[in-house]
């Protein structure tokens, strides 16, 4: 049937860049792991040291799928988390400690574990500014580059925007900021495991993950570091991962993480190009039974395969959120992380969009396990739900 498809009721899942079912085999490497008993990775004894070395494959192996350098001088260090919050939030606070006379910028439009990191920061009496963003969605250059005529210790842009999908133009961020020796952090928790991410090649300094995202684990995240990128936790209590991040480290979560990313990074390419023709097939069911009564907001710019964040204007995005739930439909109005607010969504109010477009926006977003025949069902209910709406 489709992700998410009970026998009960039909319901086909759209809402991916929420979360992701674990995919089978990847529960499978979980189940593994737990039958092998691992222990404390940091504990001296035979049965740690075991626990140590499934941790440190995991570890390593991730930076590999990731572009990084994962072993000799100066390799790249991966830091476990509890998920791309965390991982954010590491990033930021940890950094803010250095270089405290320098301002940090960052997108109008990050996912709100670095926004309100941010914020939390600019309380704190750190200079933090927010970087613009244009119709289409993405980072406008001219004004980061204006920006950037002050000292600046860290820029943070996210690789793809988790509401509308839109790629940012990262490669011209990071030029622009390592001319002027500043420091990049993007958010790729929306974009691993959908289409390309080489750390090596991307150049970025930092960059966060999760696994949850790509079939994987919930409750385990990562933040990728060049070696000359230093850092201060913002927890206390033990030494582990070299002090950034304190805690028993959870070896299963960090076995089912790596095998995730390997199942996902196995075929992208084909799964990027199935992904555009359900995406395409979807608009075309939408303009068969709608017309031009709806608009793909970001379209302008280059998208994700899998998201497309959909405005219906003269149609409260409530209710067609509660109407499409009754459907069977499991879409969003935006990120997981504020669903439960009613306020509008701070990415397509910085991208400058009307209110009646704003009002009438909700997120659909499918994954590789996405039936075809489930997703023209899903057009096929939305227009009928859109257009009873309309009555």
């Amino acid at each position: 049937m489709g992700e998410g498809t009970v026998e009960a009721m039909r319901t086909v899942y759209l809402d991916c860049n929420s979360t992701t079912p674990l995919h089978p085999l990847v529960a499978e490497a979980l189940l593994e792991a737990h039958r092998e008993g691992y222990l404390n990775p940091a504990s001296q004894h035979r049965p740690g040291q075991l626990a140590r070395q499934a941790l440190e494959r995991s570890r390593t192996g991730v930076i590999a799928l990731l572009g990084g350098k994962s072993f000799g001088m100066r390799s790249d260090r991966l830091v476990f988390t509890s998920g791309g919050t965390e991982a954010n939030n590491l990033l930021l606070l940890g950094l803010a400690a250095q270089n405290a006379d320098q301002q940090i910028l960052v997108s109008a439009i990050e996912h709100p574990s670095v926004l309100a990191a941010a914020e939390h920061l600019r309380r704190l009496g750190r200079d933090v500014k927010l970087i613009p963003v244009d119709q289409t969605g993405q980072v406008r250059l001219d004004a980061l580059e204006h920006l950037l005529e002050r000292p600046t210790s860290l820029i943070s842009v996210m690789f793809a925007n988790n509401e509308t999908g839109v790629l940012q133009p990262l490669t011209e961020v990071i030029e622009l900021a390592h001319s002027r020796g500043v420091l990049v952090h993007t958010d790729a928790v929306q974009a691993v495991g959908k289409v390309p991410v080489d750390f090596a090649k991307l150049r970025v300094d930092a960059l966060t993950f999760t696994p949850h995202k790509f079939y994987g684990p919930r409750g385990i995240g990562g933040l990728l570091l060049k070696a000359e990128v230093g850092l201060e936790p913002i927890l206390f209590g033990g030494f582990q991962q070299a002090g950034l991040r304190p805690g028993t480290e959870d070896v299963a979560l960090a076995v089912g993480c790596h095998r995730a990313l390997e199942l996902c990074l196995e075929n992208l390419s084909e799964q990027q190009a199935r992904l555009k023709v359900l995406r395409d097939r979807f608009l075309t069911r939408l303009q068969a039974g709608l017309g031009d009564g709806f608009l793909v907001n970001g379209s302008a710019a280059q998208l994700l395969p899998n998201t497309l964040n959909l405005a219906f204007p003269g149609v409260d995005r409530q209710a067609l959120l509660l109407a499409a739930d009754f459907a069977g439909l499991a879409i969003s109005t935006g990120s997981a992380c504020a669903s439960g607010s009613s306020e509008p969504s701070p990415v397509l109010q910085a991208m400058g969009l009307a209110p009646e477009v704003i009002e009438s926006s909700v997120r659909i977003s499918f994954g590789t396990r996405t039936e075809q025949s489930d997703l023209d069902w899903a057009g096929e209910e939305l227009c009928r739900i859109v257009n009873g709406l309309r009555k």
